[in-house]
């Protein structure tokens, strides 16, 4: 086991702890500033550095935090615990932002201290085989019976040109097995064109597939050719083809057909060479006895049908992909990424899904920028999951009731850009604190998920920014009202930098 490194310039702090850790089995290595630590991790080869880092926070030649900057640049993944004084809680804060796994009170009780200092190493030992597992994982991830035999048919199929039909809830990956199934293909060197059939209006959607000629319709001002040009020589993915207009299925049926179609407003057929891919959520068997889709060209479709099981049937992935979607997470924001707890694992493995994968990955974004240390526990999960816990629904539901009563808070009408008129929507809505202190008040996510999906009908590719830059500042200027404008103490009381709190302000036009 590497050892555990101490930074502190007060020996007798260093003393105490190193026979402590001794009497663990703990090795130490000790060291009196930031100065020592950087040289002796130049020198430190891969299995030399330290298993955790303990620093003082204020020591001649440098601070702990400095420090920690460093240290990271280096080491992202490895825990450290910061030293401070109980007066020093601006730096105690700054150390959080900064990636800290914990920070220790001076004075502090050596038996606490120990225990902090173990729970480290073995979370730093989880990540070092969650890490090793990574690096080893597949484009698309899961041990699941059910996502094996995905697997295997995405192999079989790797030579053909066979269309495929892929079906399973929303959210459960589909675009990502076309990608693959493309990928390990012939065509694979051709080009991927998706395309959301349910997300286009119906009277663009045919220039979006077949294009059209100059003068076709107004507006058409130039000759713009459509996804299945665009897709020619490689791959056509149809998602939510279940939604495509019943003429518009016709016109399909012909492209499968024979390879040939007229751009909108053209008389000269265009002949295309593409594979097609398609994927529903919907029972289409049952579509086509309600007539709403064509039987020809379900049977057109369905040669090879590949089904993706949901996340709540592969619970056994989630402690898989949440480490994966954590990692890929920070990196897309450029910040450290955060560890989770095995009791918060957990809990997120026994939660439904009702939004699958992308939900999941939906919530380790949220735990990225919202969790208020380096290792997530089951009490920062975000409220879906924690009131999906048992004990926690029953004190959100009126005592006289079976059920939660649902907000009476509905989507504004309005245009999705009006934000003025949305935010005022959003400050009608009632708020659930996570406290439960008022358990009798509708819901407010229930309002968010609401706006959320009266943003998303729209068809806008922005809705995660949106509603991101709305709700933090309402957050900040709730915590300025309260501290009376006084930034460090709203900085403070929100759990962020005075750093962040600033340049939130500066970027969300709050000044």
């Amino acid at each position: 086991m590497k050892p555990i490194w101490i930074v502190d310039d007060d020996q007798s702090i260093r003393f105490v702890l190193e026979k402590a850790l001794l009497r663990e089995g703990l090795p130490t290595r000790s060291f009196t500033n930031p100065r020592e630590v950087l040289a002796a991790l130049e020198d430190a080869g891969e299995d030399e550095g330290p298993q955790i880092l303990v620093s003082d926070i204020r020591m001649p030649g440098g601070s702990g935090l400095e420090l920690l900057e460093k240290v990271h640049l280096k080491l992202p993944g490895l825990p450290v615990i910061i030293m401070t004084a109980f007066s020093d809680l601006d730096s105690a804060v700054s150390a959080f932002q900064g990636g800290a796994f914990e920070y220790l009170p001076k004075p502090f009780d050596l038996p606490k201290a120990i225990e902090l200092i173990r729970r480290a190493v073995e979370e730093s030992q989880r990540e070092e085989v969650a890490e090793e597992r990574m690096a080893a994982a597949p484009e698309m991830l899961g041990q699941a019976p059910a996502m094996q035999d995905v697997f295997r048919a995405i192999g079989r199929l790797s030579q053909s040109m066979v269309t495929v039909m892929i079906t399973g809830e929303s959210g459960s990956g589909k675009e990502l097995v076309a990608r693959a199934l493309h990928k390990h293909s012939p065509r694979a060197n051709g080009p991927f064109v998706a395309i959301n059939t349910a997300a286009i209006p119906k009277d663009l959607l045919e220039s979006e597939l077949f294009g059209h000629e100059r003068g076709a319709f107004t507006g058409a001002q130039t000759m713009r050719r459509g996804r299945f040009e665009q897709a020619d020589g490689g791959t056509l993915f149809l998602d939510e083809i279940g939604d495509m207009p019943f003429d518009l299925q016709t016109r399909l049926l012909r492209v499968l057909s024979d390879g040939h179609f007229y751009r909108v407003g053209g008389h000269s057929a265009v002949k295309t060479n593409v594979r097609v891919i398609a994927a529903t959520h919907q029972d289409l068997e049952q579509r086509v006895k309600e007539g709403g889709f064509r039987e020809d060209l379900y049977h057109r479709l369905n040669v090879i049908r590949l089904r993706l099981p949901a996340l709540r049937e592969r619970r056994e992935d989630v402690f898989m992909l949440t480490r994966h979607f954590l990692q890929q997470s920070a990196k897309q924001l450029g910040v450290d990424s955060k560890r989770i707890s095995d009791a918060a694992l957990q809990q997120l493995s026994n939660f439904s899904f009702p939004g699958n994968v992308r939900q999941l990955e939906n919530i380790c974004h949220w735990l990225t920028v919202m969790a208020p240390s380096q290792v997530i526990e089951p009490k920062d999960l975000p409220p879906e999951v924690l009131s999906a816990m048992p004990g926690v629904a029953k004190a959100v539901a009126p005592a006289d009731k079976t059920e939660a009563v649902k907000p009476e808070w509905t989507a504004p009408q309005e245009s999705a850009s009006d934000a003025p008129q949305a935010d005022a929507a959003m400050a009608g809505a009632a708020y659930l604190p996570l406290d439960g202190l008022d358990h009798s008040a509708p819901n407010w996510e229930s309002g968010l998920e609401a706006e959320a999906q009266a943003l998303l009908a729209t068809g806008r590719t922005d809705v995660w920014d949106v509603l991101t830059r709305r709700f933090e500042s309402r957050l900040i200027q709730t915590a300025l009202l309260n501290t009376r404008g006084r930034r460090i103490e709203a900085a403070q009381k929100l759990g962020i930098g005075r750093n962040t709190i600033t340049r939130k302000i500066q970027e969300l036009n709050l000044e």
